[in-house]
């Protein structure tokens, strides 16, 4: 299964992104407003992308400098050395970089333009149903139909 196949499934295939310039507050807001962990760091509208930011960076840097963080720009906190795939890459590939990077969000690219963001549980449903699917056929394949 490839992250494309992913994308095609996601209710929304626009991805939430905010200015690297947006207070830390204002990103936190658009987090609890589209009830997400991250958001792109965008400077052109969402064509590429220059960073992510976290709920996990906030809570760090929150707890680090307290709350004087929050009227920052997001850019002081993003992560701006970005993992990313593109939509033909296979969604074990995926699991395997999230899981060793330790992160749960993956900017998808193709031609360096934005083309959206897969989770990790975007990943662990395709997986599950993957297996799902294998399985039925196996039983199918045991009952001989």
């Amino acid at each position: 299964m490839h992250v494309q196949q992913i994308l095609n499934g996601k209710a929304s295939s626009g991805v939430v992104h905010v200015a690297s310039t947006v207070s830390v507050s204002d990103a936190a807001s658009v987090l609890a407003k589209h009830g997400i962990g991250s958001v792109v760091v965008s400077d052109d509208d969402g064509a590429t992308a220059v960073g992510i930011l976290s709920e996990r960076d906030i809570v760090r840097e929150l707890s680090k400098s307290g709350s004087g963080c929050l009227s920052e720009p997001v850019s002081a906190y993003m992560t701006s050395k970005l993992v990313t795939c593109g939509p033909d890459a296979r969604i074990e590939t995926v699991l395997t970089a999230m899981t060793e990077g330790r992160f749960r969000h993956m900017p998808v690219l193709e031609d360096d333009r934005l083309v959206g963001i897969v989770t990790l549980g975007d990943v662990v449903k395709a997986q599950l149903s993957k297996v799902a699917m294998e399985k039925d056929a196996l039983e199918g394949m045991i009952r001989g139909h």
